[in-house]
């Protein structure tokens, strides 16, 4: 219908000043020259001797992609996506020591405290092995201390610096930045990369995200950057035997639980929400944190999105250092605690997240050499459950493929749930889906790319109209760097 076809020309119309902005972003990046960064192997080589296993063909393909990268003129920016486990962590670390290699430092900024620390323990000692200096740099670092790290990172005598977003805070100077990893990339939209890129003289940027993300969706979130992906998971790893059973069976659920706490292992408990409320009568984390203390007295420890960072991240050091055995939480697990011991995940509600949310927290769970599990608790309604929920709780059941898992999910929900938008960095869309429009959006890219190519200033005739789409579409960001240019 005609209706069908405005509707559309106009989603074409958006997703064409989205991909337009990315790419002019994009082409702006290559535009300024970078720094060269090529190694000599002198410690990646001695590094990769160290590892416990070699590199798998997907953690090589994303390395031989970062290394061609920055060995260029031209300023790198790279996203490597890869599934939960499949050793992202080391490719970053492979690229650091390769900038280091180059006579650049290199900085890795994560997202809490507790994940900076984490970095710190896998990292330090092969960086003490190979006689490299190396710091964590976190909010928390006060008077004396905290001048002499940044004294030692301004300086350049610190080759490696580990920290949150306290490293990019304004007194913060480093002597030779060649290379900035950033670490969960979901939680940095376009604007914040752009920032973080300034603060490094022409510093490489690398991104890793845990997220598996489509391919469609790629394009819009991260259409300014190049893309890796780690398909597989290093050797070792257990798939984690997951079962779905009905909020009726708490008790064989709470028995399990004792069982594993009983053989010395670890438990993660996850609650959809903080405070009991009226209106939904979901149990709280608070309320189960209470009934499972009753139980099991003071190996449980309680973390939810209410409390204090500091108050959060000393919790979670409890579990990780092994003084708790059950950890009770809102998603805040979701990305990146690392406890090998952990071997079981109870999920309550588990018809109440979206599949990519279930993913990430089951990969939580199965780090270590133990058997694991991931049980989802779910509550059926009057009529059972819904459709949706039954095909979400039988993919995870089939696959722990995030890339497929992440397709599906895009079928399922739509987009912006998909990533949860709100904290995406995803553009808002008015006349465009991204489930109905995926075609619409492939050509756009494709439009964008050419047309970048062919009249980056966008002086002529078409291009005087796309300037006029852009403001349109109130993509200002890119018509600012236009005029900036």
């Amino acid at each position: 219908s005609s209706e069908t076809k405005a509707r559309e020309r106009l989603a074409f119309d958006e997703l064409l000043s989205t991909q337009l902005a990315l790419a002019l972003i994009r082409h702006r990046r290559t535009a300024v020259a970078g720094r060269a960064l090529q190694g000599d192997g002198s410690l990646v080589g001695p590094a990769r001797a160290g590892l416990p296993f070699a590199l798998t063909g997907g953690q090589e393909e994303a390395l031989r992609d970062i290394t061609a990268d920055m060995a260029a003129p031209t300023r790198m920016v790279r996203l490597v996506q890869g599934d939960v486990g499949s050793g992202k962590t080391m490719v970053a670390l492979m690229a650091m020591l390769t900038a280091v290699e180059a006579g650049a430092q290199a900085a890795i900024m994560a997202p809490t405290e507790i994940l900076a620390r984490q970095h710190l323990d896998s990292m330090e000692p092969i960086c003490e092995a190979l006689g490299l200096s190396i710091v964590l740099i976190t909010g928390r670092d006060r008077g004396e201390e905290r001048q002499a790290k940044r004294d030692g990172v301004a300086k350049g005598y610190v080759n490696i610096v580990i920290g949150t977003h306290a490293l990019f805070s304004d007194d913060g100077t480093f002597g030779n930045l060649g290379l900035v990893v950033v670490d969960e990339q979901h939680r940095f939209g376009v604007a914040q990369r752009l920032k973080l890129q300034d603060k490094g003289e022409k510093a490489d940027v690398l991104v890793m995200t845990a997220t598996p993300i489509p391919r469609t969706l790629a394009l819009t979130a991260y259409g300014d950057m190049d893309v890796s992906q780690i398909k597989e998971k290093p050797p070792g790893r257990k798939p984690v035997d997951t079962r779905a059973l009905p909020a009726q069976k708490l008790d064989s659920v709470i028995e399990a639980v004792g069982r594993a706490i009983a053989k010395g292992e670890q438990v993660y408990w996850v609650c959809p929400l903080v405070a009991d409320t009226e209106m939904m009568d979901l149990v709280s984390a608070e309320t189960r944190a209470d009934a499972l203390e009753q139980r099991f007295g003071d190996k449980v420890g309680l973390v939810h999105g209410q409390m204090k960072a500091v108050e959060k991240d000393a919790v979670v050091e409890q579990f990780y250092r092994g003084q708790i055995s059950v950890l009770v939480a809102t998603t805040v697990i979701e990305v990146g605690v690392n406890a090998p011991n952990a071997t079981v995940i109870v999920i309550e509600h588990a018809e109440r997240f979206g599949l990519a949310q279930l993913h990430q927290l089951r990969g939580r769970v199965g780090r270590g050499d133990k058997p694991a599990t991931c049980l989802l608790l779910y509550h059926a309604g009057a009529g059972g459950l819904g459709e949706t929920a039954k095909a979400r709780l039988n993919i995870l059941r089939q696959t722990e493929d995030g890339f497929r898992i992440a397709e599906e999910d895009l079928a399922l929900r739509g987009a912006g749930d998909a990533l949860g938008t709100a904290q995406s960095g995803l553009p808002d869309f008015r006349f465009a889906d991204l489930t109905d429009h995926r075609r619409l959006l492939e050509m756009a890219a494709a439009d964008a790319k050419m047309v970048v190519g062919d009249d980056p200033e966008l002086q002529t005739e078409r291009g005087e109209a796309l300037r006029l789409l852009l403001y349109l579409f109130s993509r200002d960001d890119a018509v600012r760097l236009l005029r900036s240019g």
